[in-house]
């Protein structure tokens, strides 16, 4: 039986987590969505740390990660991601505001697969997290040993 896999939602605005899980029910992505509210409590889930030790085992289907978070960023926790030979290949979006060009090239000199601005408009915003959510947590393939 096919099992779909969560989506880890790095997010430290309440309104932004809201609207993202809107948008994924309203359009009948049936996965299970996680949050952390920042790039630590992002890794402890990833590491199966702290709360998160007794958590059920495999990766998520992707990670939705924020760039400006406190305590650990969202480029932090790229980094760390791709440098870990068990989740390197972990498919992550950036789902920021961050339009800065600096932001941009140094997500994907890290390896990032995809950088989205939110939109600002309700309507955009819902729709590109749906098609996000459609494409990685749906149509995209992985090694079974993620």
């Amino acid at each position: 039986m096919f099992e779909l896999k969560t989506i880890l939602l790095a997010e430290d605005n309440l309104l932004d987590v809201e609207l993202t899980i809107e948008a994924l029910k309203e359009h009948n992505l049936a996965n299970q969505v996680i949050t952390v509210r920042d790039g630590v409590e992002a890794m402890e889930y990833l590491n199966y740390e702290g709360e998160f030790r007794n958590r059920k085992k495999g990766n998520p289907a992707v990670l939705l990660l924020d760039i400006k978070m406190p305590r650990m960023d969202g480029i932090e926790v790229l980094e760390a991601i791709r440098k870990n030979g068990k989740l390197k290949t972990l498919p992550i979006v950036m789902l920021t505001s961050s339009r800065e060009e600096p932001d941009l090239k140094r997500c994907y000199d890290l390896g990032v697969n995809a950088y989205v601005v939110k939109p600002v408009n309700f309507r955009e915003f819902l729709d590109a997290v749906k098609q996000i959510g459609v494409f990685w947590a749906i149509l995209n393939e992985q090694p079974h040993n993620l």
